[in-house]
């Protein structure tokens, strides 16, 4: 038997705009049970991630045999609010079933060539342009989508749920397998409704991801909960009714080949500079008003200029600015300058902390882990300005950094690339100039002399001199030790060492966490984020290029700055510095509300008996930052976020469980 219920969608209309295309951003969720009896309620799930799809619900599920398959899907309508849209949805011919969440960019292109080979459109959306290409195609119609999505289709004639996630792993896909019971959802609190999903977590990871942002917790199948489980960026997974053991594969995994190396300079830039602007122009397609987050650094700056000359002089184009008057993390008067470049129309806001207190427990509801910096702060008040205005899709410059070599930290790598490649006589020329110019790229003879003491005897002179600023400090030894392993950076094979941390860092890695509050920050608000630098297009191209063309005549992300000349004004092109979207997280500890919020946090009874964490260490560390040692605030971030997060994430849960058994 088979049961479909939809909701109701909401109205939402832009007048003298075409309705020509569906665009949604979505939570999804979804269960297939070896017996009818145990397949879970969808509604509590969909209800938890309300804030993801505003505009309408919808449940379908079906008796299988002895058991039952069900997917339940929330909506967030941008364009085509009728029913031919809704999901769950199924295909002409009734042979599938799909929820999705995400944007194929390209649908437009596949569409048509669908088309030509025979298939039958009921509407105009890049949801059934899924489903069609999966009927043709199978799993391979995956290679052909250029876009970011999580979805499970529903294949009758095989009684298989097929499921994948999107290359860079924009959007996510979160389950629980069991012998008997399969469940899917797009967030964390979503598939926490289920009784079948305890809240057991790893507190080992949530330490080591604080420790080291860049292993994140986002780069492993395991999550932080000890029930749950992700596809990994470019995976599929298939699972079928009676056996319910999943299938998984990686669709997509980032290649090095050295095969442009004797291209000209001049037409690598070329090159790189069309695919840029091809990923903004299929980016902007919407007959919503489309803008951008703008912060004044390169990657943003960029992508608004692309759109300016895509659009013309005489659109309105809206950015969105976070700014931070009075302080060093001010980048208000680059932004300005694109602005004036532009003429687009700029809005500002400024996340400070008597903001940040107030929003403290919806921020960390939404973000559903803990939170690594302000800077997601930041984030989520640009989102919301967004939607004050009206704005609902969103392009940023996310993906930049790590896949084109925006970090100082990557010219040690791109040194030791150069040799690898017996460059020694750029070695020696860009040495000394990348010192000059980036003082903190390569560690100091200092600090390297300071690592070679024991850790044993460092983490005790700190603790007994109530000196130093690593998190480890206030962590138990034996923890910390194993803290330091865990995070250990491999090479990939066949990679050099530079392109082999630029893969692993959009695809494994420090992106992927990034992603994850970019998802849970625009979701939040109900806003679509679109990454123009997460096009896989741009990865394949810059991993097969040699190292300086991504890092050499001492630039980081060279191969952006070149290809942008021209296009983004030469103050925003030339910065040198990597200053990044960040509020002045420090001084936010000269706030007397905040800095006592700290203190009662760090000093709860939970925090003094937890078995990792050395809670005099942190008093101590409050009692210098109080005397006016603000760069401890950088450290005293992480546990008090963790512990926030236990408060604010972990114990609304527990509230809401004990509620419903009430």
């Amino acid at each position: 038997m088979r049961k479909r219920c939809a909701g109701v969608s909401l109205p939402r209309f832009f007048p003298g705009e075409q309705n020509e295309q569906v665009v949604q951003m979505c939570g999804i969720a979804g269960a297939l049970a070896l017996h009818e009896k145990d397949l879970p309620q969808l509604a509590p799930m969909l209800a938890a991630m309300a804030h993801r799809g505003p505009d309408g619900e919808g449940v379908w599920t079906e008796a299988v045999n002895a058991g039952a398959v069900g997917l339940g899907h929330r909506r967030l309508s941008i364009i085509d609010l009728s029913e031919a849209a809704s999901q769950p949805m199924a295909d002409a011919d009734g042979r599938c079933e799909l929820v999705f969440n995400g944007e194929i960019y390209n649908y437009v292109e596949l569409r048509a060539e669908l088309q030509a080979l025979g298939a039958r459109f009921r509407s105009s959306s890049d949801s059934e342009v899924i489903l069609e290409a999966y009927k043709l195609w199978g799993a391979d119609c995956l290679s052909r989508f250029n876009g970011m999505f999580a979805f499970a289709i529903w294949d009758h004639a095989r009684a298989k749920l097929f499921c994948a996630r999107d290359r860079y792993g924009e959007k996510p896909f979160l389950y629980v397998a069991k012998p008997d019971l399969f469940i899917f959802a797009s967030e964390y609190k979503a598939l926490l409704q289920c009784p079948d999903a305890r809240r057991d977590h790893d507190e080992l990871r949530l330490l080591q991801a604080a420790y080291n942002p860049s292993t994140g917790l986002d780069g492993d199948r395991q999550t932080v909960f000890r029930d749950i489980r992700q596809l990994l960026p470019g995976e599929a997974l298939e699972i079928a009714l009676p056996t319910l053991e999943p299938r998984i594969w990686r669709y997509y995994a980032p290649t090095f080949g050295d095969e442009r190396a004797g291209v000209p300079e001049a037409r690598i830039f070329d090159e790189f500079r069309e695919l840029l602007i091809d990923a903004v122009r299929i980016r902007m397609r919407s007959d919503v008003p489309v803008g951008s987050c703008l912060s004044g650094g390169l990657d943003s700056s960029a992508i608004v200029c692309i759109a300016r000359q895509l659009l013309g002089d005489a659109a309105t184009y809206h950015t969105f600015t976070g700014q931070f008057p009075g302080t060093y993390a001010d980048e208000t008067k680059y932004a300005l300058d694109v602005v004036a470049a532009t003429r687009v129309e700029n809005h500002l806001v400024e996340p400070n902390v008597e903001r940040f207190v107030d929003d403290l427990p919806d921020f960390v509801w939404f973000n559903e882990l803990p939170v690594g910096s302000s800077s997601q702060f930041g984030q989520w008040c640009v989102f919301h300005l967004a939607k004050q205005h009206g704005v609902t899709v969103l392009l940023d410059g996310q993906g930049s950094d790590e896949l084109l070599g925006g970090y100082e930290q990557y010219f040690s790598l791109y040194l030791d690339s150069l040799a690898e490649r017996g460059e020694t006589e750029r070695v020696a020329r860009e040495l000394p100039a990348i010192r000059q110019r980036y003082a903190l790229a390569l560690n100091s003879p200092t600090r390297a002399l300071r690592d070679r003491l024991p850790f044993r005897l460092r983490h005790l002179l700190a603790n007994k001199l109530g000196i130093g600023s690593n998190l480890l400090y206030g962590i138990k030894p034996a923890f910390a030790e194993q803290i330091m392993t865990r995070g250990e950076r491999k090479r990939l094979p066949g990679f050099n060492p530079l392109s082999s941390a630029l893969a692993e860092d959009s695809f494994g890695r420090f992106l992927t966490t990034l992603l994850r509050y970019g998802d849970r920050n625009s979701m939040a608000h109900s806003r679509e984020v679109r990454l123009p630098f997460c096009d896989h297009r741009l990865a394949d191209f810059a991993l097969s290029l040699p190292p300086h063309l991504l890092m050499g005549e001492i630039q980081t992300k060279r191969l952006l700055r070149e290809s942008m000349r021209g296009i983004l004004p030469e103050s925003i092109r030339t910065r040198w510095n990597k200053q990044g979207f960040r509020p002045p997280q420090d001084l936010w500890f000269r706030s007397p509300r905040f800095l006592s919020l700290v203190r009662d946090t760090l000093g709860s009874t939970s925090f003094r008996q937890s078995p990792y964490w050395i809670g005099p260490v942190w008093e101590r560390m409050l009692d210098r930052v109080e005397a006016g040692d603000l760069a401890l605030g950088w450290t005293l971030w992480q546990p008090f976020m963790i512990e926030i997060w236990r408060r604010h994430f972990i114990g609304k849960l527990g509230q809401a469980a004990a509620g419903s058994e009430r």
